[in-house]
């Protein structure tokens, strides 16, 4: 039986409680101690999870909880903002717990290599929470591609149309962000953070070579828009050419208020996949006539990601799903798009309209819709034509074609998108709501 800590409870925490409590109550594992800053969330969460019926033990500190229980833990799972990520790792590293890391690892791709860097020499290896990767439909059809039977793959792409009202933006301190106050790059990002499952997904169809493998950059073009008023962008299209010689095609945007789609495509010689999570998958001839049918998972795979680790941790299989250096294509194409685009472009308010939607309890969100801008991820998505060749009249070229020897940017671009941003603010009729 696996023993187990979690750092948090709140947010994303909830989850990792939620499916630990079920892991347990299967036998497959023991929660020993939680921890939180927040004393009245973690005595709410300790009533409603039955921390005291179950014999966990709690600590305000995460440093307080490792160094207490660390003899007793085998994996400590860390489910918390990512700027507070390598520190938590370094702390279950060094004190020899094997870590159960969320997504994104870091969007700093210096933090992450002094993350590797940190980790060298450890019993075990991180699992990083990319939660598909562990999908048995996606695992089979990628060993099909390997096979050679759809032919050779020519293309990756990914359309994520996902609606984000506006309190998803001030849900905390760093979202939305370029830099943390103290200077340390968060460079947030809709495929940084939201829809990071899917990008690193394509990551893992594009890589070459074995199972396990996920494809490297070659280089990197991208535009970047945002309608939102935040540092970042909130709607991308990035293009790459991976180290396998695929091309990959990214459409995503927080824009909208309905009619969310998840969609990645994999198209080869003789065949497309088109997997859609939660919604199954469909193989396609050349002429576009479905040739097979099925399902997948779908859904936040928690639990099925924390067994695998934890068979990992056991013994009983090789390697985690993600590891901290498969991590690093996806941490390099987040901070590679910024260099190329130079620039985030404001929507503005000609195309940008506020909508309110009452959800299914009466509650009512606010969110942004932009003019053109889902058709425009639709035609990119297809036919690997940024806006500006669209003829779009909000879009704006990007600065340059950039690869892994241009990562050294990332910085002093955040920081003159930071300072552009301070000099002209977005353009868009919204009160952004307080956190």
């Amino acid at each position: 039986m696996i023993r187990i800590g979690i750092i948090g409870v709140g947010g994303f925490a909830a989850n990792h409680h939620q499916s630990v409590q079920a892991l347990e109550a299967a036998g497959e594992c023991r929660l020993v101690c939680a921890c939180d800053p927040n004393p009245d969330a973690l005595a709410k969460a300790g009533a409603r999870l039955d921390f005291a019926g179950r014999g966990v033990r709690i600590h305000a500190d995460y440093r307080e909880m490792i160094a207490a229980h660390r003899h007793e833990l085998d994996v400590v799972t860390v489910p918390t903002p990512i700027p507070l990520h390598a520190e938590m790792h370094r702390e279950c590293v060094e004190n020899g717990v094997a870590c159960y890391l969320e997504k994104p690892p870091t969007l700093d791709p210096d933090e992450l290599e002094r993350m590797i860097v940190a980790e060298r020499g450890a019993e075990y290896a991180t699992q990083v929470a990319f939660n598909f990767i562990v999908e048995e439909p996606r695992r089979r059809l990628k060993a099909r591609i390997l096979a050679g039977e759809f032919g050779q793959m020519r293309r990756v792409s990914f359309m994520g149309l996902w609606a984000r009202p506006l309190s998803y933006f001030v849900r905390n301190g760093w979202a939305g962000r370029l830099l943390w106050d103290d200077g340390r790059l968060v460079l947030d990002s809709c495929i940084g953070n939201a829809m990071a499952h899917f990008v690193h997904n394509l990551l893992f169809w594009a890589g070459t070579g074995n199972i396990d493998a996920f494809a490297g950059l070659k280089e990197v073009e991208a535009e970047l828009y945002r309608a939102h008023a935040v540092e970042t962008f909130d709607t991308c299209f990035v293009r790459a050419l991976c180290d396998g010689g695929a091309e990959l095609r990214i459409a995503a945007t927080h824009t909208g208020a309905r009619d969310n789609r998840h969609e990645e495509r994999i198209t080869c010689d003789d065949a497309t996949v088109v997997y859609k999570t939660g919604n199954g998958y469909q193989i396609l001839d050349r002429e576009g006539n479905e040739t097979e049918r099925g399902e997948n998972a779908g859904g936040v795979l928690v639990e099925e990601n924390l067994r695998a680790y934890f068979a990992y941790v056991r013994g009983e299989t090789r390697r985690p799903m993600t590891r901290l250096v498969d991590a690093r294509p996806f941490v390099h194409l987040n901070a590679l798009a910024y260099v190329a685009a130079g620039a985030v472009t404001d929507l503005g308010a000609e195309c940008v309209r506020q909508v309110a939607v009452t959800g299914a309890a009466g509650e009512v969100e606010e969110y942004l819709v932009a003019d053109g801008v889902r058709a425009a991820c639709e035609t990119f998505a297809a036919t690997g034509v940024f806006p500006t060749g669209q003829g779009a009249t909000w879009a704006c070229p990007g600065a340059r074609t950039a690869t892994a020897n241009d990562l050294w940017r990332i910085r002093p671009v955040a920081e003159t998108m930071l300072t552009e941003r301070a000099a002209k603010p977005p353009n868009i009729p919204v009160t952004m709501p307080k956190v």
